[in-house]
């Protein structure tokens, strides 16, 4: 059905294959990834950008002994049906199938977890060090793209490798900039003659002997001058031979023959190499090429269209969605609020305030620490920043969270996406831990709502406050509640008691007041009459409805959208422990560990936080 990708079994299958053959393997594959993702949903227009280069470096390298690490791992899917896993392609991001990202424990030609950008270079350092150590001949390969390169992260990496000296290549694939056909073509030209093993043995030689004469240090220091000149005026390669990279490219990514001489000279040079790729994301399948930023990550989809396939209901609006929209309005009534997304200004639901107030819209690139820090000097000059960072990325700017807006208490709304499980994309991008790593932060504020309604007045609650400020909220569809659009500024610290009951009180962060009140609805049906809390705000804690509560009954069911570990039920367990009040309290989150992909809902049963889990558990408390 799938010609020769029908009997590739492991790159081992790709050595006999001359290039036309491998060409129509890069069709295969990208039809095989067309159909398959437009059932299943996942990162398209990535994976088809990188076909042929996955084909080169499987039929050059020689995984796993060689090392191919795959910056952020969104684009590996050729590699995965290059390396015996085909067979199980179409449970693809479903539960229980194989991840949409590279993991250790599905396959030995996955030799690291990624899912979060710009760490290929500093694992694979690390890797080519300790093997280098060892003596090993292992080849070390980091492909990362021009988006993951502008971390602060991957240039500490390059930094760093260029000091060391090791044996590490690394692929720059480039599928925004553009350069012209004829530079690029004597570029690609001049670099694959240049990285030949002749060419340079040529070269080492010659330096040895010019450094040997007399005036043969000043002869080699013009000669490298002039290449240096040469190069810096055809590529744009100077940066990274500062520091320390054998720069060689731009070549076209989608030439398997450029693409197989070049990899198999550079298995030859000793030192850090940077090979610069040019690619089109998105390749074969025109819907992608055309529109690759909707085409990124995309649900199922009609192949004939590209259009997404109907639902069978219509959904409501998302939180994102929500969010963005009511940003605009409130932007509109004061010019000191700005927005700042890191390299996700639609994910964000960003794009509207960015066409609306371009000069107060800014994306960062993915740099969550700057973006943080850049927020704080806003807020330091009289600006009222938002920062909008999916959960499981705001991770990586906690330093700046502390100490460069909440030691100065800043007035800095951070919008929290993706807060909780995210589904097909797994334990990488699930928002899991929020609560726990922001809840610890003296100054700030943290609430998450009930609904998409409370969202707005949340938002604009956090942006009267004088200080710094989180709200967290989830992927997809909100409540479908009405929106009231003239938002409300909320109470500080103070939760909302949505239904009253006299046996237990549950207490629920954020949308899952509404799986309790449809739990109470189920006990109540069983002669259990159960109190639901919205408790809005994580942080400050309503300790004096808390108490309030205790006295009435000390029986607390705590359900959150977060690692138990530290979380909402932590924190109130806490709270009555240091106001003496002895009360019996069950926990419902997230357990201590990572939890796999698969759909929300399906994920929420796994780990007991779904309706039945609450009824089960408010049961076993009133009844133990």
């Amino acid at each position: 059905m799938y010609g020769i990708l029908s009997n590739i079994k492991s790159p081992d299958d790709l050595k006999g294959l001359n290039i036309k053959q491998m060409t129509l393997l890069a069709q295969d594959l990208r039809r095989k990834i067309v159909e398959t993702v437009a059932e299943t949903g996942g990162h398209l227009a990535p994976n088809l950008g990188v076909v042929e280069l996955t084909i080169a470096l499987h039929y050059v390298f020689d995984a796993p002994f060689d090392r191919i690490i795959w910056d952020v791992g969104h684009q590996a899917y050729s590699h995965k049906l290059l390396t015996g896993r085909m067979d199980r392609f179409h449970t693809l991001r479903q539960y229980g199938g194989i991840s949409g990202f590279p993991k250790r424990a599905e396959s030995p030609y996955d030799c690291i977890d990624t899912g979060h950008s710009s760490t290929s270079i500093s694992a694979g350092l690390g890797m080519a060090t300790a093997l280098q150590y060892r003596k090993a001949k292992n080849h070390v390969i980091a492909v990362i793209g021009d988006g993951s390169m502008t971390a602060g992260m991957a240039f500490e990496a390059l930094n760093n490798a260029g000091h060391l000296k090791k044996d590490l290549i690394v692929i720059l694939n480039d599928n925004e900039m553009s350069i012209s056909p004829n530079v690029g073509a004597l570029s690609s030209f001049l670099s694959r003659k240049l990285t030949g093993k002749f060419a340079s043995r040529i070269k080492r030689d010659m330096e040895g002997f010019l450094k040997r004469s007399d005036m043969g240090e000043q002869i080699w220091s013009l000669l490298k001058r002039s290449e240096d000149s040469l190069k810096a005026l055809l590529t744009p390669g100077m940066l990274f031979e500062a520091l320390q990279f054998e720069y060689i490219g731009p070549l076209p990514g989608h030439n398997l023959e450029v693409l197989i001489e070049t990899f198999k000279n550079i298995k030859g040079i000793d030192g850090p190499v940077l090979v610069h790729v040019l690619t089109k994301k998105g390749r074969g399948y025109a819907p992608a090429e055309e529109h690759p930023e909707a085409f990124h990550g995309v649900g199922p989809f009609d192949i004939a269209t590209g259009k997404p396939k109907a639902k069978s209901t219509s959904s409501p609006p998302s939180y994102t969605e929500i969010f963005g929209q009511t940003l605009v309005r409130l932007a509109g009534d004061d010019d000191r609020i700005m927005a700042i997304t890191a390299a996700m200004p639609s994910g964000t639901g960003l794009s509207a305030f960015a066409k609306a107030f371009p000069d107060r819209f800014f994306d960062v690139g993915i740099s969550e620490q700057h973006a943080v820090t850049f927020a704080a000097g806003l807020a330091l000059e009289g600006m009222r920043p938002v920062v909008a960072i999916y959960s499981t990325f705001l991770q990586r700017a906690y330093d700046q969270i502390i100490h460069d807006v909440c030691l100065s208490n800043l007035p800095v709304v951070f919008a929290i996406d993706r807060g909780g499980l995210v589904g097909d994309d797994g334990p990488t991008h699930h928002g899991a831990f929020d609560i726990s790593f922001l809840r610890a932060v003296p100054n700030l504020t943290l609430m998450t709502p009930r609904d998409e309604n409370e969202l707005q007045s949340m938002l604009y609650t956090a942006l009267q406050h004088n200080g710094p400020t989180a709200i967290r909220y989830p992927r997809g569809a909100g409540i479908g509640v009405s929106l009231d659009w003239r938002c409300t500024r909320l109470e500080h610290g103070r939760w909302e008691q949505i239904r009253h009951g006299s046996d237990l009180h549950i207490l629920a962060a954020g949308p899952l007041s509404h799986t309790a009140l449809q739990a109470a609805d189920i006990l109540i049906k069983q002669g259990v009459s159960a109190s639901v809390i919205n408790a809005r705000y994580i942080k400050p804690m309503d300790t004096q409805m808390l108490r309030n509560l205790a006295q009435q009954q000390p029986r607390f069911l705590t359900v959150e959208e977060n690692a138990l570990m530290g979380g909402f039920g932590s924190a109130v367990m806490e709270a009555l422990h240091d106001m003496d009040i002895t009360a019996k309290v069950k926990r419902l989150g997230i357990p201590d560990r990572f939890i796999e992909h698969g759909s929300p809902a399906r994920l929420k049963e796994l780990i007991g936080l779904d309706c039945n889990s609450m009824v089960e558990a408010a049961l076993q408390m009133v009844t133990s």
